[in-house]
């Protein structure tokens, strides 16, 4: 049935539709041509060792977070209509994932083309360019394809499974290692090989990627169904939420996947937060009650940090990630980088504990039954998030600090100060709509840009930006003195902490 309807189900390709895809693909090298071969012949060249142990630090963690994220996406996937009707067939199960492992190949040669290159942009090319750059993808695309196998493997085995973690460790302590400076003769060594010597490397890593890849087609076949069809699900909600462009319903199915199959133990909370209720003619309520009604509305905020505390692996790997910008310095990024992405990591901790927030803008009259005003339950809800932001920025900046790339002076003291305003903006962030698809099209040199995704994109953005002015003109200036720039950034990050808080209303309010 699948080979009638492919049969029938498309039209014959004619001569006009080759030309239109030569005609696509010629043009397509001409406009890229040029800025490409401008970007690859500044590769030429030796760089820096001191910038080669974090650069290679960056290259090893943006292939162990591809491997992680194929191995949580199944990677093995079907549609919809082919989970229904072909996975639980008696045909091949080779023959009905064949589309599936094609998919995942040119997935893995996309990512492993931007590897090879982002390698070859840390190690260098001091000679024959050309041939460093085709041995450069050789291992970048051999070490993702071999990456991508391993997950399909996992997918099917248990015991691989546990292979595929420890890789991921060790792939960590690499990283670490990397960062350290501790092999930093070693990798001198590797950015200056001789060139057989790293096309012996690289057919080694095609020679292993390839046996990877025949074993993981053989393990296509003995795939448990339920694992199918459990992927292919979450994978159909991920196309839903991409298609309707609500990237937002993305966090609340990694949520949702992670607590729906746990069992928690019940725990009691602090005395601090136990409602009491007393009869409007009762006599005045001891003073420990009196305090209990003060910390009433911090009770439904208490769910968040209940969360956060059941989850002590991952604050240690959102913890851990405050040494990359001190990384990113490391390996030659530019000022304007590292200061993004110290305001970028902040302002991802603070968000990752605003589901509260969120679940409270989805449905006011639910918030509305715990007694508690909106204003009330906000204000207590930004404690959490202005906790975890300020302790990842203090922990960033004193490795930025430590690595030598602040000037002298108590940079530390930015992380808390800008605590408040961080957090203003995850809750911002916390309680927008979804995209507006309604909203204008502005036509730009650069294309058609939609201000719906635009506007979504940049909401929460742009309130971390307000309050966090103080500390980036500190940074774009390295003034000498930075008493003026502390007092100025208490000051604005209480501010708009307060004013985000006095003016927002129940229910969804960007």
């Amino acid at each position: 049935m699948r080979a009638f309807v492919r049969a029938r189900g498309r039209a014959p390709v004619s001569l006009l539709d080759r030309y239109v895809v030569l005609f696509a693909l010629a043009m397509a090298a001409v406009v890229a041509g040029h800025p490409i071969s401008s970007a690859l012949a500044g590769l030429a060249g030796r760089v820096e060792i001191a910038q080669v142990g974090p650069g290679v630090a960056l290259v090893v963690l943006a292939y162990a977070g591809f491997v992680a994220a194929a191995r949580a996406a199944g990677p093995v996937v079907v549609t919809a209509a082919d989970a229904a009707w072909l996975v639980l067939s008696p045909l091949d199960r080779r023959g009905v994932l064949g589309r599936t492992g094609r998919v995942l190949l040119l997935v893995s040669v996309v990512a492993g083309v931007g590897l090879g290159l982002g390698l070859l942009a840390v190690l260098g090319a001091p000679d024959q360019l050309v041939w460093r750059l085709v041995a450069a993808l050789v291992l970048g695309v051999s070490a993702s394809a071999g990456g991508m196998a391993l997950a399909v493997l996992g997918q099917a085995s248990q015991s691989w499974h546990a292979w595929v973690t420890a890789g991921l460790v060790a792939l960590l302590v690499v990283a670490v290692v990397a960062a350290s400076g501790q092999a930093r003769g070693v990798l001198a060594a590797v950015a200056a090989a001789p060139l057989p010597a790293v096309a012996a490397a690289a057919s080694a890593a095609a020679l292993t990627s390839t046996l990877l890849i025949r074993r993981a087609w053989t393990a296509l076949a003995r795939i448990p169904s339920r694992t199918i069809l459990a992927a292919s699900t979450r994978a159909g909600h991920v196309a839903t939420a991409t298609v309707t462009l609500d990237p937002g319903a993305l966090t609340w199915i990694a949520e949702d996947n992670h607590w729906r199959a746990r069992s928690l133990r019940s725990r009691p909370w602090p005395a601090l937060l136990r409602v009491h209720h007393t009869h409007l003619t009762a006599p005045p309520a001891p003073a420990w009650q009196r305090v209990t009604r003060l910390a009433t509305p911090f009770a439904p905020a208490w769910q968040d940090w209940l969360r956060a505390g059941r989850r002590p692996g991952r604050l240690a790997a959102m913890l851990a990630t405050a040494a990359l910008p001190a990384v990113l310095a490391g390996a030659g990024g530019s000022p304007v980088a590292v200061g993004a992405s110290v305001l970028a990591g902040a302002l991802a901790i603070a968000a990752g504990a605003t589901s509260g927030a969120r679940r409270d803008s989805d449905n006011p009259s639910l918030a509305r039954l715990t007694g508690v005003g909106h204003r009330q339950a906000l204000a207590a809800r930004a404690l959490l998030p202005a906790l975890l932001s300020g302790v990842w920025t203090t922990t960033a900046l004193a490795g930025l600090s430590l690595a030598g790339w602040l000037p002298a002076g108590t940079w530390w003291l930015f992380g808390p100060l800008t605590a408040p305003a961080i957090a203003a903006a995850a809750l911002r962030m916390a309680r927008r709509g979804p995209v507006d698809h309604s909203m204008p099209v502005i036509d730009t040199p650069g294309g058609a840009v939609p201000t719906g995704p635009l506007i979504w994109a940049l909401i929460g953005v742009d309130l971390a930006v307000l309050g966090c002015v103080p500390v980036i003109a500190a940074l774009v200036g390295s003034p000498g003195s930075l008493g003026g720039f502390l007092a100025a950034q208490a000051a604005l990050g209480m501010a708009v902490l307060a004013g985000y808080v006095l003016r927002s209303r129940a229910g969804r309010s960007a």
